[in-house]
């Protein structure tokens, strides 16, 4: 029987996540106390925010049902493990279109996890590798977790930071955002020795340290971090590799939104099953046609005449290898 009232309500909320439900005899059983004392407890779980639904009769029970907001849940030690490895993956650009939502969840589960956990989550990550990789960068999720720990806690962050030229340097930073592009992360940051705000190749720094100290944040010019980014990384290249794209794609905006990268543009409805992307792209047009291919929908690209081509040639080879002729 557990007499503490806090353990047993963990203890119950851990059956009723199980997606079934649950007879209040049963329940009684295994909580070691009376009817009663699990509709008692049933109330609590209510009023802390858990959408728990009784059934009446004697088939009736106790179930944990969708709410409108998203309770804390209670994980035993195997689901917190499989949903770090996932996170991970997600974080590595396996998962298109999730790759910032999974840092920061991952940052808060491996804040957490007791250490023999952390240590089996890295086991099996080392151990492993997945089929679906990103096609930019790679970075251990324990350097991105760390950022985005530092990010959410509005602490200072000082880190080793190496230049395009190979220029070693050392940066305090406030961090504001961690922005993934497709192919790259970025930190969008304020550098405290520069005075000024910077945008870091998160592949390129390394030993990222928290120094405990919190900030104010502050005004980021210009609005979202992901239109600064890319007006950053346009800066810093050659004005000649820059290329305007423009692609409609023959599906509605909701859908065709989650599988494009921001870097590559601005996506507007044009109808109720049309929308429109336009933006200024510096990634090569190879990259470009591959990613416009992975939204899995029909689509005209309008220009430019590189990327025309390049679609083209795609379509070409995707032809000549299912009919045969292909080499």
């Amino acid at each position: 029987m557990t007499t503490d009232t806090p353990a047993r309500l963990l203890q119950l909320l851990s059956l009723l996540q199980t997606p079934r439900e649950w007879p209040g005899g049963e329940l009684a059983g295994r909580l070691g106390v009376s009817r009663r004392t699990v509709r008692r407890d049933v109330d609590r779980l209510r009023e802390l925010g858990y959408p728990v639904r009784a059934t009446q009769g004697s088939s009736g029970g106790y179930r944990l049902v969708a709410g409108k907001a998203m309770p804390p849940l209670v994980l035993d030690d195997e689901e917190a493990v499989a949903i770090a490895v996932g996170l991970r993956a997600g974080a590595g650009h396996a998962v298109e279109g999730v790759e910032e939502a999974s840092v920061r969840a991952l940052a808060k589960l491996e804040q957490v996890l007791p250490s023999r956990l952390r240590h089996r989550v890295s086991a099996l990550g080392a151990a492993t590798m997945s089929l679906t990789s990103g096609d930019g960068a790679r970075i251990a999720p324990e350097t991105l977790t760390v950022i985005a720990s530092a990010t959410a806690a509005r602490e200072q962050l000082r880190f080793a930071y190496e230049a395009k030229d190979g220029t070693p340097s050392r940066r305090l930073t406030e961090p504001h955002r961690l922005v993934s592009t497709g192919r790259r992360w970025y930190l969008v940051a304020f550098d405290l020795e520069r005075q000024d705000w910077r945008t870091f190749r998160v592949d390129r720094m390394s030993e990222p340290f928290p120094t405990a100290v919190r900030f104010a944040p502050r005004m980021l010019p210009g609005g979202s971090a992901d239109a600064y980014v890319r007006r950053s990384v346009l800066a810093r290249r050659p004005e000649s590799s820059a290329y305007e794209v423009d692609v409609e794609f023959h599906a509605p905006l909701d859908r065709v939104r989650g599988r494009l990268p921001a870097a590559l543009g601005e996506l507007a409805a044009v109808g109720e099953d049309r929308c429109r992307l336009r933006g200024t792209v510096t990634e090569p047009v190879e990259w470009v046609a591959g990613r416009l291919v992975w939204v899995e929908c029909d689509f005209t690209v309008h220009g430019p005449e590189q990327l025309v081509s390049r679609v083209r040639d795609l379509g070409r080879r995707f032809s000549a290898a299912v009919d045969g002729t292909g080499r």
